[in-house]
């Protein structure tokens, strides 16, 4: 197996450098999976373009939204709704629910992590769930490149302690490039799976 390269182990703006090399062996990887990279679970294979639109997207989203390494699933509450009191009359419990929804639709937009980035894009206009996954796999067999371990995913690799928002989008942004280079092109793909 070539040699991958290292990441950045510091808390300082540099970000994991994803080489030619890694995405060199990210593809004999690739072409060597059990499964077909560029095939989603509808069965139907998407171009390389289509994923690297998916990964850039993301770029945009986490940029926008910010990145967390993981999701946390807590909703911020109003400290000042009243606690649950039988004496409570109809006219306050409506004011307490009323307070309670206005602060769920102020809460500021959440960051989100890698996984849930991906997904989220997956569900607009700019990929849908094949390409979601797909993205992932190609995430997946980089970071199995960049480490040379045979069991590295990209969604722990992206939760790690050390990880940064950079370190993310040099990931995607590899992403991108390699779905371009070796992903199908609109002249092959087709509507069928092996």
């Amino acid at each position: 197996m070539t040699t991958s390269t290292t990441p950045a182990l510091n808390t300082t703006a540099a970000a994991v450098v994803f080489s030619d090399e890694t995405l060199t062996a990210a593809a004999v990887l690739a072409d060597d999976a059990y499964s077909p990279l560029w095939i989603g679970p509808s069965g139907e294979q998407s171009t390389g373009e289509a994923v690297a639109r998916h990964l850039g997207a993301t770029i945009v989203l986490l940029d926008q939204d910010g990145w967390t390494r993981t999701m946390t699933y807590t909703t911020p509450t109003s400290t000042d709704l009243p606690a649950d009191d039988a004496g409570m009359t109809v006219k306050d419990m409506v004011r307490a629910l009323l307070r309670l929804i206005r602060d769920e639709i102020d809460t500021p937009v959440s960051r989100h992590s890698l996984s849930t980035a991906l997904n989220r894009v997956g569900g607009g206009d700019q990929g849908d769930p094949d390409t979601a996954w797909i993205a992932g796999n190609v995430l997946d067999v980089i970071v199995r490149a960049h480490t040379g371990s045979a069991s590295a995913r990209a969604f722990p690799w992206s939760e790690r302690l050390v990880r940064t928002h950079e370190d993310i989008v040099a990931l995607l942004t590899a992403g991108a490039a390699f779905a371009r280079a070796h992903g199908p092109s609109t002249d092959s793909v087709g509507a069928t799976a092996p």
